[in-house]
């Protein structure tokens, strides 16, 4: 077994400290990390005992070789890890470290291959059997291209008297792709703690100013914004709206300064692949997420 030297904290700014210059090193992996964790600091997540709005606070762990951070490993609010990527060795060093300690952990998510050896290795340290509940592609966007033929209308930034269409739309958004507890946060009333509560929203509009597509971006960290979610209605599907907008909010992201703008996109959805390379974004790697309770995949949420 390789050995390791984390170093774990349950304090995201002493975690950033340590590993904030490594995620913003390769922001376009680091996506998710470098959002999860802006988004922790800026609620107030991090003292100990304590969360964002009486969750319990996660652990931030730091893997340090020859004095240089390597890997990063955090545990997200309902009790997914999230992994930089690590070698199988490592993964199963890691997982006899947290496991060791009892930390509670209900999943993993991260690159393909690490996310399933850490997943192999906490069944053999546990006997929890590991379900697979999210796979997507990452892709970055390289020269914005705009869709051909364009459709007609334009993109405008969602204001407040737009909030209940937004909701409305993650909701369907969110029954689409089967995330029942991005669902269930909407249902409750609790748009803040929904994954889309720090989103900034962009409709395509028709000529008429009716909305019919919608996209929005995380807020630019490390010089990188993710897109996401993009929508459309399924009876207003297949008109060029869903091309448009995405374009609308790349190119408003790099006019802002953003360096990298990404998105993941569903394997088995070849339209909207197809889409996403058509303007100009390109696959990087591919991700996956497993659920070591015994809920039906579909029950973790992702972004």
């Amino acid at each position: 077994m390789v050995s390791d030297d984390w170093r774990f904290t349950d304090d995201v700014e002493d975690f950033l400290a340590r590993a904030g210059g490594f995620l913003r090193s390769r922001p376009v992996l680091h996506n998710t990390p470098l959002t999860d964790i802006e988004r922790l600091r800026a609620r107030g997540a991090g003292a100990p005992g304590t969360g964002a709005r009486g969750v319990e606070a996660g652990f931030f762990g730091v893997l340090e070789s020859g004095g240089e951070v390597c890997a990063v490993v955090y545990r997200r609010p309902r009790g997914h890890v999230w992994i930089t990527p690590l070698s199988a060795g490592r993964a199963e060093a890691l997982v006899a470290r947290l496991a060791g300690v009892d930390r509670f952990v209900s999943g993993v998510l991260g690159d393909h291959d690490t996310a399933t050896a850490f997943a192999g290795a906490w069944q053999r340290h546990t006997g929890a059997v590991p379900v697979p509940f999210w796979r997507t592609h990452l892709y970055r966007l390289g020269s914005l291209t705009p869709p051909r033929p364009h459709p007609e209308g334009r993109g405008r930034i969602v204001g407040e008297r737009d909030r209940d269409q937004v909701v409305c739309w993650c909701r369907e958004f969110c029954v689409d792709v089967g995330e029942q507890r991005s669902i269930d946060l909407i249902d409750a009333g609790s748009w803040d703690d929904s994954r889309f509560g720090d989103r900034h929203f962009t409709f395509w509009e028709s000529p008429e100013g009716v909305p019919v597509s919608m996209a929005a971006v995380t807020s630019v960290v490390g010089g990188m914004v993710r897109v996401d979610p993009v929508y459309t209605p399924a009876r207003l599907r297949g008109r060029g709206y869903a091309g448009a907008v995405t374009v609308e909010v790349s190119r408003a992201a790099l006019a802002a300064g953003a360096r990298d703008v990404v998105l993941f996109t569903d394997p088995d959805n070849p339209t909207s692949n197809a889409l996403y390379r058509r303007i100009g974004y390109s696959r990087v790697a591919d991700f996956i997420g497993y659920d070591f309770s015994c809920d039906a995949p579909g029950a973790g949420e992702v972004t």
